[in-house]
């Protein structure tokens, strides 16, 4: 937090420098209010759980989250990249699939698909630009679940292919969660 104090006192010292007087005890009671604020506004970000529940356009991930009993997990230290699928994503899936995947006796299979869409460690998109450049125009990824997921640059889009070959776009990126980060897709991925 000394960071935000610096320039406080950079402040000061270049209006004594010039002259002026300054009453440096009011300088550094603004440098820890200022310092204090960027804490408190870093730790209003919530969990992937919380951005995701704070969005009505995730709301069917927050209902999956749920029924899979991983909000808990999803919440937990991390830091964890989640590639969640908006709500319109969903509705792409063939008619009652959802209906079904939410059933207590299909909990194993969602938890699959849902954990197909979460890598361990958190990747921003500029990482995941420079991996798939590095790749040579892709980038795989190994998701929680253990299954493979393909990065690669289509124009200006960023698309994922799972296992089956299907594709899904980028939508946007780089939403800070407390224990990661969170990139939008407008495709549900299938683990195969």
């Amino acid at each position: 937090m000394k960071m935000f104090a610096i320039p406080a006192l950079a402040s000061a010292l270049a209006l004594a420098a010039c002259g002026d007087a300054v009453d440096n005890s009011e300088t550094a009671e603004t440098a820890e209010v200022t310092s204090a604020d960027a804490t408190e506004a870093a730790t209003d970000v919530g969990t992937i759980v919380d951005v995701a529940a704070g969005n009505e356009d995730f709301s069917t991930l927050v209902t999956a989250v749920t029924a899979a009993d991983l909000a808990e997990t999803l919440s937990g230290e991390g830091p964890f990249t989640v590639f969640a699928p908006t709500n319109a994503a969903f509705a792409k899936l063939p008619e009652g699939t959802l209906e079904e995947l939410t059933k207590p006796e299909s909990k194993a299979t969602l938890v699959g698909i849902l954990t197909y869409h979460v890598v361990a460690g958190e990747t921003s998109a500029e990482a995941l630009g420079e991996a798939i450049a590095a790749g040579e125009g892709t980038a795989e990824l190994t998701t929680v679940n253990g299954s493979k997921l393909t990065a690669s640059v289509d124009g200006e889009a960023v698309i994922l292919t799972d296992a089956a070959g299907n594709t899904s776009t980028i939508t946007a990126t780089d939403i800070e969660a407390s224990n990661g980060v969170v990139h939008v897709i407008d495709t549900v991925v299938m683990p195969g």
